[in-house]
């Protein structure tokens, strides 16, 4: 679509072209012709749509901040999902996994050797020595938001506390790297070498990805790359980070019984944290986490 000077702008913004996204474009333009990926404009968010998702967002914090205040020794990982689901609804939001291509739960609970889409269940303890992630995603009219953090139970061992921390200085190396008009493929390159330094593998099999206007939106975010490479980053693109990191080897496969369920091949420990990131003008700001 070509919009002249005095056009509104394509995003929504209700503003003239030349005032909104015209130089943003040309920018675009002058790259994609040098051979880089460049984002599509419909995965680029304007202000309004922007303050959906971190409405959204608001209220997938509060979940896992009603999680952190409860989780314990002894509790089912069904009762878990039932604080966010009930949390969820009371604040106007509905959870975004719940019947998600058929997952059952308001919530992934995935426990120790699983490394992620685990399902609660009135029967899965948790024990003194798990560790747990617990992903959370929020819809609150029509916006997307999406997290989740790592959780120690009781007593855990070092190399499981270790784990844990090296997988969180992962995420934060990988938001360290973006970088607006950067490369996608940086992000993935500091995740990957920050781990394998530390002596861990990063699974590959699964990414971020864009998030706001869907669930799982454009672009695939590796958790391994190169510098360089990949689209480009530009302001207002939403995405999650969220790597997951393991002892052993990187190689997971599905469990069959419930075909949703990823665990590592090696029955390793692996964890996880995520974050929603926006791309600004001067750097990213941090939208759930």
């Amino acid at each position: 679509m070509n919009l002249g000077r005095n056009d509104e702008c394509w995003c929504g913004s209700g503003l003239k072209y030349k005032k909104c996204h015209m130089h943003f474009d040309e920018k675009l333009e002058e790259l994609k012709s040098q051979g880089h990926i460049v984002p599509s404009r419909d995965i680029i968010k304007n202000k309004e749509q922007i303050e959906g998702i971190r409405k959204s967002a608001r209220i997938n914090d509060g979940v896992l901040d009603l999680i952190s205040k409860n989780i314990k020794e002894g509790m089912s990982t069904e009762e878990i999902n039932r604080l966010a689901h009930d949390y969820t609804l009371e604040q106007g939001g509905v959870p975004a996994t719940l019947n998600y291509h058929g997952f059952p739960k308001s919530i992934c609970t995935s426990i120790n050797d699983e490394v992620c889409h685990g399902i609660p269940g009135k029967d899965i303890i948790l024990r003194s020595g798990d560790i747990i992630n617990v992903d959370a995603s929020t819809i609150l009219n029509g916006y997307y938001s999406d997290a989740s953090r790592m959780f120690t139970i009781g007593d855990i061992s070092e190399e499981a506390e270790k784990l844990v921390d090296v997988c969180k200085e992962c995420l934060y190396k990988g938001i360290e790297a973006v970088k607006p008009w950067g490369f996608l493929g940086d992000v993935g390159a500091a995740i990957q070498e920050y781990a394998e330094g530390k002596g861990y593998s990063v699974v590959r099999a699964f990414g971020g990805h864009g998030v706001g206007l869907k669930f799982q939106e454009e672009p695939f975010v590796s958790h391994v790359g190169n510098r360089g490479e990949e689209m480009i980053l530009v302001p207002g693109m939403v995405i999650t980070i969220e790597p997951m990191i393991n002892i052993g080897g990187y190689e997971v496969f599905i469990d069959a019984e419930n075909d949703w369920t990823a665990l590592t091949e090696d029955g390793s420990l692996s964890a996880q944290w995520e974050h929603t990131i926006l791309i600004t003008e001067d750097g990213v700001e941090i939208i759930s986490k």
